[in-house]
């Protein structure tokens, strides 16, 4: 069999796409990049006025509720599947939607437990209550050009960050071992469930590491390849988990980080 062109291995022209957290930071890219290379998008979030000023930049569509809850996510499934934009299909759902919180562990400001259960209602009950709704849309009848679920986690969920983001950090590695979990339970419906693991790109979130003392200049010096991420490096790999390259992947967590994680050593001094 002769080999697929290129541009029709990466190709995700007339897909359509939701994201969601798309109104802002790394979602935004992410949708942004998909619409510019041809994708129907649908982006989601709480904000009303965030969603209509990212989706009249990127030229999509825009949904507003809430995914940290079980019925918000049981809404937006419901709205992609009546979309008269979309025709009832759904190719590839993003979960992006995500939050943070941080609070010295010696603290005792009473806030941990809404802390913990902000996250974790956000950052990993969403991804498997919404993708868990989206199933029938994204399943397909063979796996050539599988149905895609894509889970924003971060290297955060590897190795902890020196900030006290437990919540944050551990909710994470929820995603990742998540991701893990799903993509077996969703292969004999020939969907596919992969992770991107993020490192440092400036964001709105990922400026609030300067409140525990961590620069961006820093933060780029430790990385081998010397520079924080950007909006290619997160659209990059996220079309090709979305396209035919990919068809044949499941299951894994895509270190998107400048080798920031493979450059973990022991010290001589240690051995």
């Amino acid at each position: 069999m002769a080999t697929a062109a290129i541009t029709s291995l990466f190709n995700v022209a007339g897909k359509h796409v939701l994201v969601t957290g798309g109104s802002r930071g790394i979602g935004f890219m992410i949708a942004k990049g998909f619409a510019e290379n041809g994708a129907k998008v649908i982006i989601s979030s709480r904000s009303k006025e965030a969603c209509e000023q990212a989706a009249d930049k990127i030229g999509c569509m825009y949904y507003v509720c809430n995914v940290a809850t079980r019925e918000g996510c049981v809404e937006l499934a419901r709205h992609v599947s009546t979309c008269q934009q979309f025709g009832g299909k759904l190719d590839v759902l993003v979960n992006n939607a995500g939050t943070s919180w941080g609070e010295p562990l010696e603290r005792e400001s009473g806030k941990a437990n809404w802390g913990f259960d902000k996250v974790f209602d956000l950052n990993v009950k969403s991804i498997f209550y919404l993708t868990r709704e989206c199933m029938p849309f994204l399943e397909r009848k063979d796996g050539f050009d599988p149905g895609r679920v894509i889970n924003i986690g971060s290297i955060t969920g590897f190795v902890p960050q020196e900030a006290p983001s437990h919540a944050y950090d551990v909710s994470k590695a929820a995603v990742h071992h998540l991701t893990r979990k799903m993509s077996n339970d969703l292969a004999k419906k020939n969907i596919t469930v992969n992770a991107l693991a993020p490192g440092y790109v400036p964001t709105r979130m990922s400026e609030g590491l300067q409140t525990w003392g961590a620069s961006m200049e820093k933060v780029a010096s430790q990385i081998p390849l010397g520079r924080l991420g950007n909006e290619n490096d997160m659209v990059g790999a996220c079309i090709y988990l979305s396209s035919k390259a990919s068809s044949w992947v499941t299951g894994t967590v895509l270190n998107v980080d400048g080798g920031a994680i493979g450059s973990l050593q022991i010290p001589l001094s240690s051995l």
